[in-house]
């Protein structure tokens, strides 16, 4: 029987999940997990769940699934010796540096490879279940067919995701958010780019538009052919969601589960009519219908979930009483466009009409007056402004506790333990003769390759796609370099349906001659390790920590490209100084923030849109894929020098997905000569690295007691300050006080 598995964000979501039938649950604590956004579980919580939901004969499985920079992995090694204790049935996770500790120090916890890890193919699952993975949180990007070939060619136990929330970007590639500030999606402080209002630039004129806001999926009707096809978990989203909606939701696929073979078309029709209450976004089945955006995408569809209650069309605010204090004012909205009239005790959305807003409310009181209802609404909404419905009050359902009432017994904490030392494996002296110090330059190309080859680059790495594949097997077109000049870099997103072909075009690539590759998803090291060629790791191999090199280093990979996320502070705590000359430092590109598995709708007739603070992207639609890519690139060319000195000696300016222009490569080049920093660049992370919540509170903290420390001196000083003025007018030692402070 094919497992069920809810998630549950909190407490009360945990008892709608059991309370509905659930397999199993998923869950996170404070950290590492990828919807830091969401309550989660404290220490005392969790171990009783754990203890709990055992006892009911289900299972429980906890999110590890971000990826954590050197600084963190003493923290990652206490938390995972605390898991083992407690005993979860698996653990979600992304990053290759768990992985190697897990297998080290921890072989007893039960790993799965979360959806963040990219894994698309029968070959990629492959490579993980090598490392000890029991199971793989498919890409929700693959259709029906291909999770039958996947499930055919492996025994790893196969997840897929049947109900929820649709990321636009192929799973674990998003860069959007820590773009826009270091808010990393694959650090579960993703702020949802795609669900955002953008205006694009369109022949006549400008137009607005949530061009890259998907629907949800919903696979109710797909249950038996998924069940058909082997999948061993049926997943659904929303750590983020209410416990009423994963009650509904699990109750439906319980039943569908249950109830499908004995009566298909009955069973569907109560499991729909138990998901009528998803006041979701409009559903798709996604790939398993058609591979078309227009599946997928409408930019007339408002980004925000719920029930369309119209717009505010009148706004009034009531004072608590005659005085004119402000302090406790309510504020009311008449609200015109809808089919359902809210009710005190639903739950809705109010978005700002320009997007910039968007917050939840339960409704406290309505008052009516003549033909109109005013509903109270949050301060700061007005006319204009969108109202949806996230759950009426009668969807509330109690249900029996999980946890006991009394959890003080529970008291296991991450202890103190000391991570021992992992020194990478000493470099031999040929170890990296195939990737020779200097500059390397990347292009999509062979016509780009003519463009660059005038600055000699030590290598060129070419981009292998459909347009590159022709110019080298089928046209066999004159190169600028040597084949042993030239790297081929492999695309991060691997579907089933296109393994079996790259797996022939590579041979076919070796057979020619070209045996240097960068390899970005875990399938490229199956398909390249036993042809016995140089592998690079690129920059999708996410490497943000020694621990991650580590696992590379046991795939037989020694060179690497760093993550365009990472920062000059984590790589220099990452790798010692005897360890840098096997790293390559991006230092230009454009970095590409969403990569979506199907080509752009014909009504996206655009090049260039923008958001509400001006920033100006790219939206790039290709055989292959479509790409969006900041008009603002990131550029470090100035810092090289800087970098030089640190002891890192491979240099990449990345030009992918970019026609290049012989005057813009001159410009680029020309900072990279002079360390004149290009105008009108983004550093990305390389300054500030990701955003964290710990160090604002520490930041926070900090600036307090400065600030408590300086009123305190002040104090003492005004004391000695308070002195006879000298002759000359003024008191010497308090002026220079004041400039001191100034």
């Amino acid at each position: 029987m094919a497992e069920l598995l809810a998630p549950a964000g909190n407490i009360e979501a945990l008892d709608a999940a059991i309370g509905e039938g659930a397999d199993a649950v998923y869950l996170g604590l404070k950290s590492f997990n990828a919807r830091l956004r969401t309550t989660n579980f404290a220490w005392n919580q969790f171990e009783a769940t754990v203890n709990s939901v055992h006892k009911l004969g289900k299972k429980i499985f906890v999110t590890v699934n971000t990826v954590l920079e050197e600084y963190e992995t003493e923290r990652m090694y206490r938390f995972l010796s605390y898991l083992d204790k407690i005993g979860p049935d698996g653990l979600i996770v992304q990053d290759f540096g768990v992985v190697r500790m897990v297998q080290q120090f921890f072989p007893n916890l039960r790993l799965h490879a979360s959806t963040q890890m990219n894994i698309a193919s029968a070959k990629a699952a492959n490579t993980m279940s090598k490392s000890g993975f029991k199971r793989v949180v498919l890409a929700r990007e693959l259709g029906l067919d291909e999770i039958k070939q996947i499930k055919e060619r492996t025994n790893v136990e196969i997840e897929v995701f049947v109900h929820g929330a649709l990321c636009v970007s192929e799973s674990g590639l998003c860069l959007f958010s820590s773009y826009l500030g270091g808010k990393s999606a694959n650090r579960g402080m993703c702020t949802q780019a795609c669900r955002r209002l953008y205006e694009a630039e369109i022949e006549g004129g400008v137009e607005q538009g949530f061009y890259f806001s998907p629907y949800d999926l919903q696979l109710i009707e797909r249950v038996p052919d998924l069940v058909s096809a082997g999948v061993d978990s049926f997943k659904i989203e929303g750590r983020m969601k209410s416990a009423e909606y994963v009650g509904s939701v699990v109750s439906a696929y319980r039943y569908m589960l249950d109830h499908w073979q004995e009566d298909k078309k009955g069973s569907l029709a109560t499991a729909k009519r138990m998901l009528s209450t998803d006041f979701a976004r409009s559903k798709t089945m996604y790939w398993y219908t058609s591979p078309k955006a227009e599946n997928i995408l409408n930019p007339k569809q408002a980004s925000g979930t719920g029930i369309y209650l119209g717009k505010i069309t009148q706004v009034k605010k009531i004072l608590p009483d005659k005085s004119g204090n402000e302090a406790g004012a309510a504020y009311y909205a008449v609200i015109k466009g809808g089919t359902y009239d809210p009710d005190i005790g639903d739950s809705i959305r109010l978005h700002k009409k320009d997007d910039s807003v968007r917050e939840s409310h339960k409704i406290k009181s309505i008052y009516e007056d003549g033909e109109k209802n005013w509903v109270d609404i949050p301060q700061g909404f007005g006319t204009g402004d969108s109202v949806y419905l996230l759950q009426t009050k009668s969807m509330s359902k109690r249900y029996p506790r999980v946890l006991p009432n009394d959890i003080s017994r529970y008291r296991m904490q991450p202890g103190a333990q000391v991570l021992p030392v992992l020194d990478l494996t000493p470099l031999e002296k040929d170890s990296l003769d195939l990737m020779p110090e200097g500059l390397y330059v990347q292009v999509s190309t062979v016509k780009d390759l003519f463009v660059v080859q005038c600055e000699q680059p030590v290598r060129a790495i070419l981009e292998l796609n459909s347009v590159t594949r022709e110019s080298l097997l089928e046209k066999k077109e004159k190169l600028p370099f040597s084949k042993r000049q030239i790297f081929i870099s492999l695309d991060p997103y691997l579907p089933q349906n296109k393994e079996d072909s790259l797996a022939e075009t590579i041979a076919q690539l070796v057979a020619e001659g070209f045996t240097n590759w960068v390899v970005n998803n875990p399938a490229h090291i199956a398909m390249l390790k036993p042809l016995k060629v140089f592998m690079i790791a690129g920059p999708y191999l996410y490497t943000f920590n020694r621990w991650a090199v580590s696992w590379l280093e046991n795939q037989g990979i020694t060179g690497l490209i760093t993550p365009l996320e990472n920062s000059k502070r984590n790589i220099e705590a990452t790798f010692e100084p005897d360890q840098r000359k096997r790293v390559m430092i991006t230092l230009f590109a454009y970095p590409a923030l969403f990569r979506m598995r199907f080509e752009l709708p014909e009504s996206y007739d655009f090049l260039y849109f923008k958001d509400k603070e001006e920033s100006v992207f790219k939206a790039l639609s290709t055989k292959d894929g479509s790409f969006v890519m900041p008009e603002q690139p990131f550029s470090i060319l100035d810092k090289v020098k800087t970098i030089k000195d640190m002891g890192f000696t491979h240099f990449l300016i990345d030009l992918s997905k970019t026609a290049v222009r012989k005057s813009d490569f001159k410009q680029i080049m020309t900072s990279y000569h002079t360390l004149k920093p290009l105008p009108e660049i983004s550093r990305f992370n390389w300054k500030e690295g990701f955003f964290s919540p710990e160090k604002m509170e520490e930041r926070r903290q900090m600036n307090e007691r400065a600030q408590a420390l300086r009123a305190e001196g002040g104090a003492q000083q005004g004391g000695r300050y308070n002195q006879p003025k000298s002759k000359k007018g003024g008191n010497n030692r308090k002026n220079y006080g004041k400039n001191r402070r100034g």
